[in-house]
């Protein structure tokens, strides 16, 4: 059950940062799910590979690398999904920090 409320969070987060950034356009229900299902996917089995190969890189940018790298991976989840666009690479970063900060909003507000 705490994996299912977690997910409901990460959705939320999701469609809040879409609505709050014009460069990110989320077509229906059904696209943000999926969508959220891709990058917790690419969360949980790619990223963390990508961190470990990058781990020199994001050591000298002190962590940037990182940010760009997520920006990434969220724009290869956008192209697979229809019904969803992100504008440029730098709407994807700015979705990336942004989705991370609401994210870290609603689940403090989960555990009150």
């Amino acid at each position: 059950m705490k994996i299912f409320t977690h997910w409901l969070v990460y959705v939320a987060a999701i469609a809040i940062a879409a609505y709050l950034l014009p460069g990110v356009s989320i077509a229906s229900a059904t696209a943000l799910i999926v969508l959220a299902v891709v990058l917790s996917i690419i969360n949980t089995f790619v990223r963390p590979i990508l961190l470990l190969l990058t781990l020199p890189l994001s050591i000298m940018t002190l962590g940037i690398f990182a940010l760009l790298l997520n920006a990434f991976l969220i724009l290869i989840a956008a192209h697979f999904v229809p019904g969803v666009t992100v504008a440029s690479f730098w709407s994807a970063f700015l979705f990336g920090i942004l989705l991370a900060l609401v994210h870290m909003v609603l689940k403090k507000a989960e555990k009150r």
